[in-house]
């Protein structure tokens, strides 16, 4: 007899489970547990740090390792009586929401890696130490932490497929179609809170080389460009370099500093967005001209 299609995702999924956990086993119970154990020694890095680099992983390895795993297990040694996953798999989606912090942390925590093997070279030894042991298979402690980002879409993609193959009658349909829902959205979660997490970075960076002035500082603003522009004087026919920052409801003309300590622009107009007027101007001298006027003034700008 064949295994039925089903099944032999279903075993898969089980397969990959398990070393899914082992791997979470080498970052929580080997790196973590050792780089901490070092840590309370204070020569290598401080504990914070270590914390920070591991993020909630010790949760995401015991909810796994005692809970999904067995649960799986216990499920398939008895498919021959009730060939289901689906219900399984909506008891775990809720818990994949403990992703969103590993997700969100796990540039930081690369950054964090590579900044203290360079500051501290009893950490860079350590983690040089694990990573020659066998159960590390010459992979980077890097790339062991990649795992739990890419560990959602492979549920996704296996119950996606889990699902194409049940039969049209199967009991385990609804269940398994309710998962899928649940483990998509919790993707769509984890995605989402990336997202923000990025364009708010982002928007501090830009804030700050801006000299964090209060009246700009807005988490819900969102910059659309940013660029150098030559302002044209008509008094004297010249033209100064400036830099402009577009948001979506104000514009900065801003000055480049000349000593950049702190910011690196000064502000030396903001117009709204809102009943700002933009023409091309067509000037054989200055190329490549245009007008802004807002309610504040009106500027004459040449772009590259």
């Amino acid at each position: 007899m064949q295994e039925p299609e089903e099944k032999k995702i279903a075993l898969e999924l089980l397969e990959t489970e398990q070393a899914y956990v082992n791997r979470l086993h080498l970052l929580d119970q080997v790196f973590y547990t050792e780089l901490m154990k070092e840590a309370k020694t204070g020569k290598t890095v401080p504990e914070e740090v270590v914390k920070m680099i591991f993020s909630n992983i010790s949760s995401i390895y015991q909810f796994h390792a005692e809970f999904f795993l067995p649960e799986l297990r216990k499920r398939m040694e008895d498919w021959n009586h009730n060939p289901r996953i689906g219900d399984v798999i909506q008891k775990l989606a809720p818990f994949l929401k403990m992703y969103g912090e590993y997700v969100k942390n796990f540039d930081k925590a690369v950054e964090l890696i590579t900044a203290w093997s360079e500051k501290s070279p009893p950490f860079q030894e350590l983690i040089a130490d694990i990573q020659k042991r066998k159960v590390c298979a010459n992979l980077t402690l890097q790339h062991h932490m990649l795992e739990p980002v890419q560990r959602i879409p492979r549920y996704e993609l296996l119950l996606k497929d889990y699902v194409r193959k049940l039969p049209p009658q199967s009991p385990d349909r609804g269940d398994a179609e309710k998962a899928l829902e649940m483990i998509f959205m919790v993707a769509k979660h984890s995605n989402a809170a990336i997202a923000e997490m990025e364009r708010l970075q982002n928007l501090w960076v830009v804030y700050q080389r801006l000299g964090l002035e209060d009246d700009i500082v807005d988490p819900s603003n969102e910059l659309i460009k940013e660029g150098p522009i030559q302002k044209i004087s008509t008094r004297n026919n010249s033209t100064s370099e400036k830099y402009l920052f577009l948001f979506n409801n104000m514009l900065l003309y801003c000055v480049p500093k000349v000593i950049q300590v702190g910011a690196e622009f000064q502000v030396h107009l903001r117009m709204d967005v809102e009943g700002m007027k933009v023409r091309e101007l067509k000037d054989t001298e200055f190329p490549h001209t245009f007008l802004v006027s807002g309610k504040q003034r009106t500027l004459e700008l040449q772009a590259r």
